[in-house]
């Protein structure tokens, strides 16, 4: 039976991307709040204060403030998609699943926000905040991939007659993503032993901070050099070169402007812009891997 009201899938795709979008945002927002030095600007919660819900009384709580009311865009994003993946027809299950997993997703972000909070911004449970929130961007991206092949890709007779992809390089795709995992993770633990705690009287990991970045940097270089290497072997294969060419660039100069952002704020004292843009960087570099090993299984 068709149901009475429905959502196309072009315009249930729009409603993905804009999901992934403020998902997106809210990393780097988030992260503005650390290197503001603003992540006790609000000492309590769900509360700003233990009086105010909602306290602009200083520059540090307002900033505080706006990224957690962004949560709630967040939120009403992620809701529409659940209603979305509903309405859509032909309904499909994988939409439905992974739609309602980011509601899941922001409900375990916003527990995890307090107990950052509570913990006074303990460097572990920054940790956890961030790369849950790479979960989302995760779910998020799996969503807009599904929303998008559900019109093209679904149907017989589409026009794809090319061989599919080499399980050999499936696998290293996955080995590329592998890297690019690691190196995220290390870079958290860069940041949880650097500066920009997000308070001054915040604590630290106990990492040699420079052991730590050399460590980060050698995934960094690995995840490169397979990337280079992967290339040169999708070359001498003109059907999977066609399907992904286009991916690995962006993925290799996306992860490149990362790695020079990185080296680049390292040495010029790691000023709090850089580290933003090297945020947002890593955001960047975990979509574009994420879209190549999709892609491979397709």
């Amino acid at each position: 039976m068709v149901p009475t009201r429905q959502l196309s899938q072009q315009s249930f795709l729009v409603i993905s991307r804009v999901a992934l979008a403020f998902l997106c945002i809210i990393i780097v927002s988030g992260a503005l709040v650390r290197l503001t030095g603003s992540g006790l600007g609000c000492v309590d919660w769900p509360g700003c204060s233990s009086t105010k819900f909602v306290d602009v009384s200083s520059g540090h709580a307002a900033i505080e403030q706006i990224n957690r009311l962004f949560t709630g865009v967040v939120s009403g994003a992620v809701i529409a998609a659940v209603l979305g993946s509903l309405l859509v027809f032909p309904r499909k299950l994988i939409l439905v699943w992974l739609s309602s997993g980011l509601v899941v997703g922001v409900l375990a972000q916003i527990v995890l926000g307090a107990i950052v909070v509570w913990t006074g911004l303990n460097p572990w449970s920054n940790m956890a905040h961030f790369l849950v929130s790479l979960g989302l961007v995760t779910t998020a991206v799996f969503l807009v991939e599904h929303a998008g092949a559900t019109d093209k890709d679904s149907r017989p007779g589409s026009g794809n007659q090319s061989p599919p992809i080499r399980q050999t390089t499936q696998r290293f795709a996955g080995l590329i993503v592998l890297l690019c995992g690691m190196a995220i993770v290390f870079g958290t633990l860069v940041t949880g032993t650097g500066p920009h705690a997000g308070d001054e009287h915040a604590i630290r990991l106990t990492f040699d901070l420079r052991s730590i970045t050399r460590l980060h940097s050698a995934t960094v270089l690995l995840c490169v050099g397979a990337t280079l290497f992967f290339i040169a072997q999708i070359r001498k294969n003109a059907s999977e070169w066609m399907k992904l060419r286009a991916k690995l660039e962006i993925f290799l100069f996306v992860a490149v402007a990362q790695g020079g952002v990185g080296y680049l704020q390292y040495f010029s004292g790691v000023p709090a812009q850089m580290v933003a843009v090297h945020v947002a960087f890593a955001v960047g570099v975990w979509i574009s891997v994420l879209r190549l090993w999709i892609a491979t299984r397709r």
